[in-house]
């Protein structure tokens, strides 16, 4: 008979096996920059959006949506909405939650496809600097008594605006939910050449998550997701609530 739980122990065995073998993970390093320089990362849409992630950290996330349930899902950075939709539709099969998302750069279009899908409901978008007081305010109203939070940080990728948003939004984050910091592979790879940034190494989410990680106690990086991803846009970028 099938036993579940052998099954998911072994897969955690693998995957910390495979994390340990220096040579998979340059490899595995290789083929993300490599890739990168034909926009890999921009090649993918969930139902019909297009997702600026990778697949892996898609599947990631799904599985952390789908296993913590949160009430709300708080995403800085929308760009074309397929994140937002992919949060959305989980909550939608899950039968609960809702989706706020903010963007500078947030598109009247944008919005209404975003807008036209029928869990849409669930949506809730703001056109500002996810740092704009205002905003957090607007944000943090939507949130009601005892609702658990989670926050995925994906917008401007600089040392000082991550290091912000993460001041400001990983307080909302509740026990056992997660604080998910998008593009600490930023630190890990050469600068990008073919397309210019602020950002680059030395100056980027992960030494922002560094620093922030140093100054609170309350969550830990969960290893045991960076184990099974190998390629991954968010290493040591996934942390999950302790405590308060």
């Amino acid at each position: 008979m099938f036993r579940r739980e052998p099954f998911e122990a072994g897969k955690r065995v693998k995957a910390k096996a495979q994390a340990e073998d220096q040579e998979l993970r340059r490899l595995a390093l290789d083929v993300l920059t490599r890739s990168d320089r034909f926009d890999y990362g921009y090649q993918w849409t969930w139902l019909g959006l297009p997702i600026i992630q990778l697949p892996q950290d898609i599947v990631a996330t799904q599985e952390i949506i789908w296993a913590c349930r949160p009430d709300i899902i708080i995403e800085t950075g929308i760009a074309w909405g397929g994140s937002v939709v992919l949060y959305a539709s989980i909550l939608q099969l899950i039968g609960k939650g809702k989706v706020i998302a903010v963007d500078v750069n947030l598109m009247d279009h944008v919005r209404r496809q975003i807008l036209d899908y029928p869990f849409s409901s669930r949506i809730h978008l703001y056109k500002g600097s996810s740092t704009d007081p205002s905003i957090v305010s607007r944000i943090k109203e939507q949130i009601g008594p005892g609702q658990s939070v989670m926050v995925l940080l994906d917008s401007d990728h600089s040392h000082a605006h991550v290091l912000e948003e993460l001041r400001l939004y990983a307080p909302l984050v509740t026990i056992g939910q997660y604080l998910i910091v998008s593009d600490t592979i930023v630190d890990d790879i050469p600068k990008q050449s073919h397309r210019p940034r602020r950002w680059g190494p030395g100056n980027n989410p992960k030494t922002a998550l560094k620093i922030f990680l140093a100054e609170c106690s309350g969550f830990e990086v969960d290893r045991t997701i960076g184990d099974k991803l190998l390629i991954t846009c968010a290493p040591d970028g996934y942390c999950r609530r302790v405590a308060r």
